[in-house]
């Protein structure tokens, strides 16, 4: 009998308790389950291994969740898909863990377990499997550098003399080092440069399983004992193979080293922005003086001085000067953007040439960019779908090599061959079955993609999305602050009642208070007349139609068409102003007096085509993709955009609530749709697609409802979004590719006597560096950005 304690969040009462009880009760394995509502745990007695995943789902399934705490560990030792399985193994079976993502190109685990457990239990299985960790501190910056490899000079320094006699043979020649300065040579190699191998070898069989360190052990041992064992029992120049094994062990120790430097690569996006987070501040004094503090040191509200040419330290507002900013490494924006008084800042930025005083608003993971960081990690540990096939391969390719390289040996000896040309084949097929490149094909794509990607102002939130993003043939966008602006102007006011003064008053004072872009450009306009406001009160929205209250003893409504008397057609005069404006493109609103019933004024606003749009919607014509318009606005104005646009299809007068419902018909006509909006009131539609996509420029809704976040509002982005997670997953279709071909086309060679060790040697290095190369060059992608002509 275990116990077990479970830290549970949104129980209030008793009866919540009970409930939670119930649920626990009925996963197998579990004996007693005491829930406590006032200390938010539950304790539990387990007759066995229990599924944490099974706990959780009950819980959830109750209508409550399981509190949770997430980190990064630093792993060493990893060579292979195989010590991925086993690390996540290892992890999985701790109480307490919920989740575990164990990346082989970025030698970092993910795990997520409940909170109020410690990271020791971790750290002991990380150590148990065979693979020391270290927590990794989110405030810690990487180290860039890659060390000196002294270990692989000096073991290339003594194989040099073991290879050099193998040119004169080719020549003809028959000239050897005597055999004990062969032996002199090849042990310092085997035993220091391989000594590596033979740990992790024995960490992998004690766990049971094997992988590649595996494989190499054996192959070089079995080369250098029958070196030795000629050595012993011939006379005269024995047959030796001491190259063979030092060369192995040098050109796998050559290829791991590459490989390491190439994974570092793969690992530049995430260390650019680590390094975008200066370590200090300079904060302000109460005397007005400043003075230099670290970042744990700051404080909300604390003010800043932001000095020419110096990085943002934290996310802020500005008090006083202005300045340019270059925000490129979190927007991907090329051009330095204008920023004066109350704009904000996100740490990262990078100060032109004005002297700002910053008010702190965000700190540490609350910051802009520690969410752009975690984001991205999160997309580059997540595994995509195809990679379980690759976890499935994995998992027995090791077992059977062996068995394969054991049938080699049997088969050459049963052929009559002598014992050391049947080992040395066995030892080829040893060598040249690395599962390196098979573990590396997918996240080393992933990261260098996602990566990209998020330089250049394109969030991908999940491996998964790459998959979808593949597929899509159709994108839905909204209108307002996606196509266009989102910042419409009050271009034109008909009165049916009174002075326009006086209606705009009216509807100024109903809006006042309102963050509606509509609103805001009514309340411009008041303000640029020097309108006073009125006081309103029961001012209410209503939803997908207006906002009604009462201003000056009158009850109004300001709104769409859904706000007119149902069945009532309109007046000559009242249908004229609106289809005159409609048919400019504009949207339009009534403002109406409602008990009497009368419509008092006609509002109609302009807003203005994103310079980006025609571009956008051109490169998804020409990739063929088709283009449809989802929008609330009315069927003149939509109409208007969509043929301006040519779009291939549009929906005007759409609720919110709706939106999702034309997401899902057009799936259901068997598209594979993107939606494109705010990633605040399109979150039901962003939902129902098969990808979305929130040009939310950051904001927190936006990054967690979206699949894709475009950080900053230009619609060429959508295309691009598309384009590079295209790119992503034929990256990793062609290191899959590649990783097995070196396998399907090498084995057979080995075993057949036609590839000797030192050559499968170098193979086995250049299948993984040929991965990781190859998805290095996601590195030089860049989004279609030029402007063309219209």
């Amino acid at each position: 009998m275990s116990a077990l304690t479970l830290p549970i969040d949104g129980m209030t009462c008793a009866s919540c308790a009970k409930r939670v009880e119930t649920a626990l009760l009925k996963v197998s394995g579990v004996h007693s389950a005491s829930v406590n509502a006032v200390s938010a745990q539950a304790q539990l007695e387990l007759t066995g291994t229990v599924d944490t995943a099974a706990l959780q789902q009950a819980i959830e399934h109750a209508g409550y969740q399981l509190r949770q705490q997430s980190a990064a560990f630093a792993v060493s030792g990893m060579s292979c898909a195989s010590c991925v399985a086993r690390i996540e193994k290892a992890l999985l079976a701790v109480p307490g863990v919920l989740a575990v993502s164990v990346n082989l190109a970025s030698n970092q685990a993910h795990v997520t377990w409940l909170a109020e457990h410690s990271s020791e239990a971790l750290l002991a299985a990380f150590n148990s499997a065979g693979y020391p960790a270290t927590l990794i501190d989110t405030e810690q910056k990487q180290a860039s550098a890659q060390s000196t490899p002294w270990l692989l000079i000096l073991c290339a320094l003594l194989s040099l003399p073991l290879v050099v006699p193998m040119f004169f043979e080719l020549g003809g020649g028959h000239w050897m080092l005597p055999a004990v300065l062969q032996f002199l040579l090849a042990t310092p190699v085997q035993f220091a440069g391989g000594a590596r191998f033979y740990r992790a070898a024995w960490a992998a069989l004690k766990a049971r399983s094997a992988n590649m360190d595996v494989l190499v052990a054996l192959g070089t041992s079995a080369a250098y004992g029958l070196s030795l064992y000629h050595w012993a029992v011939q006379d005269g120049m024995p047959v030796l193979y001491f190259e063979a094994s030092s060369v192995v062990i040098t050109l796998v120790l050559l290829g791991k080293y590459l490989e390491e430097r190439a994974k570092h690569s793969t690992r530049e996006a995430i260390l650019a922005l680590q390094a975008l987070r200066p370590d200090s501040a300079l904060r302000l004094t109460a005397d007005g003086n400043s003075e230099r503090v670290p970042l744990s040191q700051l404080a909300l509200g604390d003010q800043l001085l932001l000095q020419p040419g110096a990085s943002v330290p934290v996310d802020g507002r500005i008090v006083s000067g202005s300045s340019h900013v270059d925000e490129s490494m979190l927007t991907g924006e090329p051009l330095p953007v204008a920023r004066s008084t109350d704009a904000t800042l996100s740490a990262g930025s990078i100060n032109g040439e004005g002297v700002l005083t910053l008010e702190v608003t965000a700190l540490g993971g609350d910051t802009l960019l520690a969410r752009i960081i975690a984001l991205v990690e999160q997309a580059q540990a997540a595994k995509a779908p195809i990679q379980k096939l690759v976890d499935r391969i994995s998992a027995v390719f090791v077992p059977v090599v062996l068995v394969l390289a054991l049938l080699t040996l049997l088969g050459w000896l049963a052929v009559g061959s002598p014992l050391e040309v049947a080992l040395i084949n066995a030892v080829s097929v040893l060598v040249i079955a690395c599962p390196c490149a098979l573990g590396l094909a997918t996240p080393a794509a992933i990261m260098v993609g996602t990566g990209s990607a998020a330089r250049h102002g394109i969030l991908i939130r999940d491996a998964r999305i790459l998959e979808s993003a593949k597929a899509v043939d159709c994108v839905a966008f909204d209108k307002t602050g996606t196509l266009t602006q989102g910042k419409p102007q009050l271009l034109a006011l008909h009165s049916f009642s009174n002075e326009q003064s006086r209606v705009l008053q009216l509807a100024a004072s109903l809006q006042h208070g309102s963050e509606h872009p509509l609103a805001r450009a009514v309340l411009a306009a008041a303000k640029a007349q020097n309108i006073a406001l009125l006081p309103s009160s029961e001012v209410q929205a209503l939803p997908g139609k207006g906002a009604q209250g009462s201003v000056d003893g009158l009850l109004l409504q300001l709104g769409s068409d859904r706000l007119l008397p149902q069945g009532q057609p309109l007046s000559t005069e009242l249908a004229a102003a609106r289809d005159n404006e409609q048919s400019q493109g504009r949207s339009v609103s009534w403002l109406i007096d409602v008990n009497a019933q009368q419509v008092l004024a006609l509002l109609a606003f302009g807003d203005a085509i994103k310079t980006g749009t025609p571009q956008a919607l051109a490169q998804l014509q020409h990739d063929g993709i088709q283009r449809v318009l989802i929008s609330g606005d009315n069927r003149g104005s939509v109409g208007a955009l969509a043929k301006q646009l040519q779009l291939d299809s549009w929906h005007a007068e759409v609720l919110p609530a709706d939106k999702a419902a034309l997401v899902n018909q057009l799936r259901e006509q068997g598209r594979h749709v993107a939606m494109v909006g705010d990633g605040i009131n399109d979150a039901p539609a962003l939902a129902a697609a098969d990808v979305s996509l929130a040009m939310g420029e950051g904001s927190d809704v936006a990054m967690q409802t979206a699949g894709i976040t475009l950080m900053r509002g230009d619609p060429r982005l959508v295309p691009a979004a598309l384009d590079i997670a295209r790119r992503t997953y034929r990256k990793i279709r062609q290191n899959l590719f590649w990783a097995f071909i070196y396998n399907v086309i090498g084995l057979p060679l080995a075993a057949f006597g036609l590839l000797n060790p030192m050559l499968a040697g170098a193979a086995m290095a250049a299948s993984s560096l040929c991965v990781v190369g190859n998805a290095l060059l996601l590195k030089r992608w860049q989004p279609n950005l030029k402007e063309t002509a219209q």
